[in-house]
């Protein structure tokens, strides 16, 4: 299982990539891994602002269909566009072209809340 150490994670399977006053947010390794083959993926919420724990967008795979939710509060300010045509970015490439959304962040304290690599790897192996 990849668990890269320079990434925030959830207990829901989202990650977080801060670069500066912004963070890319995606799918976790293990979260693509239990949805299977992802068909389809949708975000309609960019340009809103949504708080720590809301609903951004939603994935369906094969199998199932699982909200996202925001690791952290901010503005979505971009989606990946090339998940329209290839959703199976997200299985291929979870950490790098998988990538859901680009946020800016309202305020970094929110990160402390959030698990490093060690935690989140615990968290899926228990």
């Amino acid at each position: 299982m990849n668990i890269p150490d320079n990434l925030m994670y959830t207990k829901d399977h989202e990650w977080i990539k801060i670069e500066g006053g912004d963070a890319f947010v995606g799918i976790t390794d293990y979260a693509q891994g239990e949805l299977g083959d992802i068909v389809f993926v949708e975000i309609e919420t960019e340009g809103e602002h949504l708080d720590q724990g809301q609903v951004f967008g939603t994935i369906e795979a094969v199998k199932t269909v699982s909200d996202l939710l925001m690791p952290v509060a901010g503005e979505v300010i971009e989606v990946n566009s090339a998940l329209e045509d290839s959703p199976d970015l997200m299985n291929n490439d979870p950490f790098g072209k998988g990538w859901l959304i680009k946020i800016k962040l309202d305020d970094p304290a929110q990160l402390e809340v959030l698990l490093d690599a060690n935690t989140y790897g615990e968290l899926i192996s228990s």
